[in-house]
């Protein structure tokens, strides 16, 4: 199943304040250190209900898969910016029909048409963080507006910069709950539930694309490399924004 929405956000939509999630976070993240993604997700499905969702970039379906057996019918929200490989939005058809997921995609305000007509064509080029704000970011904070909670596939051993990162957090720009379910499994680990569990894996992998966005802002990895080094390669940036 499949829903679409452009971000426009009004106080009807915006989330209920939950003063409480912070400890509920801190605590948490002391309690399912150790736990396994499986039952880091029974535990958000558990605490938030329908306020839980999954923030997805498509590249594959493992933290999707996991989030479906823990919460059947789970929302995963998937930012189309407007800028993605073909492939990727190819995934994001597959994995709503092969899981017992909703599949939610947003879309920014500004069309990419409308972007170069306002801002210049290439943005991403000239100003890529102000383009991955309004292509990334604010379309992110739209959609999170009814959860309370979301889960995302980032992993300790993806770079330096994601190294200390907690299987659950408070994340106070958004005043939510970010979950990290798969936060502490190494490349082998995630390669070997893929295997295992035949999950659906985006084929820009095999193409040496190791970490996927936006397509004129990624570039395939040379072997050996960081992952995401093929992500604004031969620039300073190194996050889109939305997972900070």
């Amino acid at each position: 199943m499949t829903e679409t929405t452009r971000g426009v956000m009004s106080e009807t939509t915006r989330g209920v304040l939950r003063p409480d999630l912070e400890r509920i976070a801190i605590e948490a993240a002391r309690e399912l250190d150790d736990a396994s993604p499986d039952q880091i997700l029974r535990w958000a499905a558990d605490t938030f209900g329908p306020r839980f969702c999954v923030l997805s970039s498509m590249g594959d379906a493992v933290v999707a898969s996991l989030a479906a057996k823990a919460k059947p019918g789970i929302d995963v929200v998937f930012l189309d910016t407007g800028y993605h490989f073909i492939e990727t939005i190819g995934m994001r058809d597959a994995v709503a029909a092969v899981y017992d997921v909703n599949v939610i995609t947003v879309n920014p305000v500004l069309t990419v048409a409308e972007q170069d007509a306002a801002y210049g064509k290439a943005l991403y080029a000239r100003d890529p963080d102000r383009c991955c704000d309004m292509r990334k970011v604010a379309p992110m904070e739209v959609a999170l507006a009814n959860y309370d909670a979301w889960a995302t596939g980032v992993r300790r051993d993806e770079s330096a910069t994601r190294a200390a990162t907690p299987v659950v957090q408070y994340n106070a720009r958004r005043g939510k709950v970010k979950v990290n379910p798969i936060a502490r499994w190494s490349h082998d680990e995630l390669d070997a539930y893929i295997a295992d569990n035949h999950i659906l894996v985006s084929p820009l992998i095999d193409d040496g694309f190791l970490s996927i966005g936006c397509e004129p802002c990624t570039k395939r990895v040379e072997t050996g490399a960081d992952p995401r080094s093929g992500r604004w390669a031969g620039q300073a940036k190194t996050e889109c924004g939305i997972n900070l």
